[in-house]
């Protein structure tokens, strides 16, 4: 059951004649009342007279003309009650019990208290009611209103209890503020697809993954099309900022302007000078020219990088300390930097993941001594590599680093669930959903080619790999098991390339538990193939010798009518100085 609370500067008319009208989209139906704070409020009824409405509305008014120009600047109190999908329908009985409940627990009409302020509680479809009241009591003081938003959310909490409703979770004051009805309803009548104030949230969450200082965030912001308008002291020092979407004006045509800490509570500009302290680390320069990992591209290189960053932010999170929550905010950067430069296929879930993890990353724990610069560090070289191709290494290694979150998201999940942060939980296992969903795109052609490898192993060499791999996982010694066919190739390529692949399978599993792993052999490939630094995306080896044989060259001979194929000389064993030393 989810309540929702506002108040106004105008009389009840607007608000009742709304709420017993035909609705913006002629969605209302049946409107009649259900409660009332006497029991005889005169209900106007379906497709009631203007009149009607104005008789109701005059009689909820009374006590605020009773008090002339000593009225309140804010007159009514509007509060709609919603139950969940797939709750149960509830009768007009259940709708006035609820309806009174909720006035109690408020303060706006105290059961008992029959001086209290006067209230309707109005029905017009199956799944709502909303509550208008006026904030005057009827003995000339004012409403003593303190906390009422609060207090509607438990209550509603033990309505859904009592009730038998689906039990959401209880909010905790730290998640951002949504659009109001008026800012969805603009949004539509103006064509817009989301409300200014969730794109201009979006847009500030982008400029702040991995920025380095606060010009660069304001930068960022502007590059992007937003306006931006700093707020200075006398001093000339900048004490807050606002942002607006060009052309979202109000009625004035004056820009309409939200202050950061209105877009979300760490997107006041103190909360992002704490973060911005935390200074991502010196950016570490692309491989040189003689690198035996030349030949990956920067958005590559990066996300490799990321990867390892993440593995370590879930250890520290299955430590369990407190300052692990200052891991999930440099998660949380991380995700909004692969949501913007992740390729077409992925983009999508990937930007449901990192809207659903933002949740994740505000709680009331505090870890300001936490060194979170290898993540933000990793979120700032994704975002300055560029554009990632959904292809060849940039796809596979995008699948490698989204392996890995997948896992991180787990462990933030348990780490919130462990201190009752219920909200976070949720929104941490649903980022994991949508990042599964992205590694699934982006891992099919890599692992698709890494599986036809190791059917194509020879038997021997193929029985062998097995054991290993069982002996590893603890598995029963059996026949050869083909769900292990891209593990068995990457260590069949990490042996030729001097690895042990026993110590490296030890290592691979040593790192973290894979209980949360709905599969291991992905999750142990991708730490392999890290480990040994092998490329992301292989060459099946009959591509391979494809290849190879549509590069001979066939030409005449010098002073002969036949021809002769000429064949590359056999490349020289490497010599390069870079190259990893093999592990024995």
């Amino acid at each position: 059951m989810i309540p929702k609370i506002r108040t106004g500067t105008d009389r009840s008319f607007p608000l009742i004649d709304y709420l017993f009208g035909p609705g913006r989209h002629e969605e209302h139906t049946d409107q009649h009342l259900v409660a009332s704070w006497n029991g005889f409020a005169p209900d106007p009824g379906p497709n009631p007279e203007r009149h009607q409405v104005a008789k109701l509305a005059n009689q909820l008014d009374q006590p605020v003309k009773a008090l002339g120009k000593q009225a309140p600047a804010n007159k009514i109190w509007h509060c709609s009650i919603r139950t969940a999908p797939g709750d149960r329908p509830l009768d007009d009985s259940e709708w006035a019990a609820i309806a009174r409940r909720m006035v109690h627990a408020t303060g706006i009409a105290p059961e008992g208290d029959t001086t209290a302020c006067r209230w309707v509680a109005v029905r017009h479809a199956p799944d709502h009611i909303h509550i208008a009241a006026t904030l005057v009591r009827q003995d000339g003081r004012l409403a003593g209103l303190s906390y009422d938003r609060r207090k509607a959310q438990a209550e509603a909490r033990r309505i859904e209890k009592d009730y038998g409703l689906r039990q959401l979770t209880p909010g905790d004051g730290t998640g951002a503020k949504n659009p109001t009805s008026q800012e969805q309803w603009k949004a539509e009548r103006t064509g817009r697809t989301e409300p200014p104030r969730k794109t201009l949230h979006q847009a500030a969450r982008d400029a702040l993954a991995g920025a380095a200082t606060e010009e660069e965030f304001f930068t960022r912001l502007r590059d992007e099309g937003v306006r931006v308008k700093l707020r200075h002291a006398p001093s000339g020092d900048v004490l807050g900022y606002s942002v607006a979407l060009p052309g979202d004006r109000n009625r004035d045509s004056e820009p309409i302007w939200f202050a950061g800490n209105t877009l979300a509570p760490d997107l006041s500009l103190p909360r992002i000078r704490r973060r911005l302290n935390t200074s991502p680390a010196t950016d570490t320069p692309e491989p040189t020219a003689t690198s035996a990992r030349s030949a990956r591209s920067a958005p590559a290189h990066r996300r490799r990088e990321a990867a390892s960053s993440a593995d370590h932010a879930a250890a520290v999170l299955d430590q369990g300390d407190d300052q692990a929550a200052a891991q999930l905010v440099g998660t949380g950067e991380i995700l909004d930097a692969l949501a913007q430069t992740s390729p077409a296929a992925t983009r999508t879930e990937l930007r449901e993941a990192a809207g659903a993890f933002e949740r994740a990353t505000r709680s009331h724990i505090r870890a300001e001594n936490a060194d979170i610069r290898a993540l933000r560090s990793a979120a700032r070289g994704i975002v300055h590599a560029g554009g990632a191709l959904g292809r060849g290494e940039d796809g596979g290694t995008t699948a490698m680093v989204l392996s890995t979150l997948v896992l991180l998201t787990l462990a933030a999940a348990r780490w919130h669930s462990a201190r009752g942060h219920a909200q976070q939980a949720a929104a941490s296992r649903q980022a994991a959903e949508h990042l599964r969903a992205a590694y699934q795109q982006a891992a099919a052609a890599p692992m698709r080619a890494m599986r036809e490898i190791g059917r194509a192993l020879p038997e021997p060499e193929r029985r062998r790999y097995d054991a290993t791999i069982r002996a590893a996982l603890g598995k029963p010694d059996n026949r050869t098991d083909r769900r292990y066919d891209a593990l068995a190739a990457t260590l069949a390529e990490a042996e030729k390339a001097g690895h042990d692949p026993r110590a490296l399978l030890e290592e691979a599993t040593s790192w973290r538990e894979l209980d949360t792993a709905r599969n291991t052999d992905d999750v142990l490939v991708w730490r392999i193939r890290r480990i040994a630094d092998l490329p992301s995306n292989p060459t099946h080896p009959a591509k391979t010798m494809t290849s190879f044989t549509s590069s001979t060259r066939t030409r005449p001979a010098p002073g002969r009518t036949g021809t002769r194929t000429e064949t590359p000389a056999p490349a020289r064993p490497s010599t390069d100085p870079h190259r990893p030393t093999p592990r024995r």
